[in-house]
């Protein structure tokens, strides 16, 4: 067998390249600076390659440091699991998860019960507070927002791709004032969620009418009162093509018949190192495979 170099230089390089900083990785793995140079060096040495492209205070990683990530932090990770499985307390997994009320409702809650089966072990405070990007690491580990894209210093994967659809109350399509085609929305009020401001607009756009005006805008920072509100006849509300489906809801339709893709997705987030936390990993995996089954082939 090849000999491997010392497995704190590959720890080193693995967090550096996650954080993208000496700085952050030397204090996320309570060394100094200096010393988490020197252990990234040594594996540089060992390898005889140069692993970041050193610019001013940012490091980047090079074409063989990029390789060499993709292929050793699964094992790295994996092995940091096994040690915290042999080593730790399994009574009782505690995650802290961020995340909204309405892909909860929809999406995660009639699942748990198949996680639980899976890992009784594992249990998890559920917080639906805003802003749970923000708050990783300081009372949350895990957050699932909706967003554009995720800040690249922090673990991000996305979950499933959706559509943007006009969603409204049947009655609006019936009678003589139905809406029929987007020109009709220029006689009611367009409901837009603040986590996704521009749906409307990649919607017009996407169609060929950049120009189209509603008579409104409202605004909600709740999916499900916005689905509430297009029940009740007070607009069509711009969402995901799964907002629709999920609900379930025989009160609500699809209006018209274009496909626009949505530059909005929920995302699985957390901070680098949080994915060496076994609650972490184990809802992670979970998670993954069960939008990866959902995924069309």
């Amino acid at each position: 067998m090849r000999r491997l170099p010392p497995l704190t230089a590959i720890e080193a390089f693995v967090q550096v390249a996650r954080l993208g900083s000496i700085k952050a990785a030397a204090e996320d793995l309570a060394l100094s600076s200096p010393a988490l140079s020197r252990r990234v060096q040594a594996l540089e040495r060992f390898l005889g390659r140069p692993l970041f492209s050193r610019r001013h205070q940012a490091l980047v990683l090079t074409e063989d440091g990029e390789k060499l990530l993709r292929q050793i932090a699964p094992a790295i990770d994996m092995l940091s699991l096994a040690i915290e499985e042999l080593s730790g307390n399994h009574d009782v997994l505690r995650l802290r998860l961020g995340i909204l009320p309405l892909f909860a409702s929809q999406k995660l809650m009639r699942h748990l019960p198949d996680l639980r089966a899976r890992h009784p072990e594992l249990h998890i405070d559920i917080d639906t507070a805003a802003y749970s990007l923000a708050r990783l690491g300081e009372g949350l580990d895990v957050a699932i927002p909706l967003a554009r894209e995720i800040d690249p210093a922090l673990y991000s994967r996305r979950l499933g791709r959706n559509s943007v659809y006009p969603i409204a109350s049947r009655a609006l399509t019936e009678g003589p004032k139905a809406i029929r085609t987007p020109e009709d929305l220029t006689r009611t009020t367009v409901l837009i969620h603040r986590d996704m401001p521009e749906t409307f607009e990649v919607f017009r756009q996407t169609i060929g009418m950049p120009d189209l005006e509603p008579l409104a805008i409202d605004h909600f920072d709740s999916g499900q009162l916005m689905l509430e509100a297009a029940a009740g006849g007070l607009g069509v509300a711009f969402m995901l093509d799964s907002h629709l489906e999920d609900s379930q809801d025989s009160r609500l339709v699809r209006l018209f018949d274009f496909d626009v893709e949505s530059p909005y997705s929920y995302w699985f987030a957390c901070r680098p190192r949080a994915l060496e936390m076994r609650a972490v990993r184990l809802f992670h995996d979970w998670l993954v495979r069960l939008f990866d089954a959902k995924s069309p082939e």
